[in-house]
């Protein structure tokens, strides 16, 4: 995973799966899959996974260490485009919640698999500076090395079932 700084309000996040569109953006809109992975550093858990994903539905992601760190995410979506496009708005509660963080996530076929491009649009550079304080990259990157290791295991499944139906 990258993540750069784009003038004073954005962050752009990429990075490559080996699984075709149609499984990264399932991934990231099924909150059974959003549970498995989205869980940030390790020994984080995330009891509570609401997601209604569709123009207008919202989300709320609850996270917890077992140690008494919480820490949760609302949202709303904007727009969904089914396995190349979503936008949304959300907000961390830390635990007062941050002014309004505007995401695109783009999901394209890239050779053997996807390029998932997020580009947030924060209000002003406090407020980026002030989410990357928190650790978010840490976070994001344990949770999207937690996603390709799942969508290889999802395809090794689908292969076996696959070969012994043969």
């Amino acid at each position: 995973m990258t993540l750069k700084t784009e003038g004073d309000t954005h962050l752009i996040v990429t990075r490559h799966f080996t699984a075709p569109p149609e499984a990264v953006y399932r991934a990231h809109t099924d909150p059974k899959l959003i549970q498995k992975w989205l869980l940030g550093p390790e020994g984080w858990t995330m009891p509570v996974c609401i997601n209604e994903a569709k123009p207008g539905g919202k989300f709320r992601y609850e996270w917890t260490n077992g140690k008494g760190g919480r820490f949760r995410i609302t949202g709303e979506y904007v727009e969904l485009e089914p396995y190349s496009r979503i936008v949304h708005i959300e907000r961390m509660h830390l635990p007062d919640p941050t002014p309004d963080n505007h995401i695109e996530t783009r999901f394209e076929a890239d050779g053997a698999g996807t390029l998932m491009t997020m580009r947030m649009t924060l209000p002003d550079g406090k407020t980026r500076a002030a989410m990357l304080a928190t650790g978010m990259e840490r976070g994001m990157g344990a949770s999207y090395d937690r996603l390709a290791e799942f969508l290889m295991s999802l395809s090794a499944r689908s292969m076996e079932k696959v070969e012994g139906e043969s």
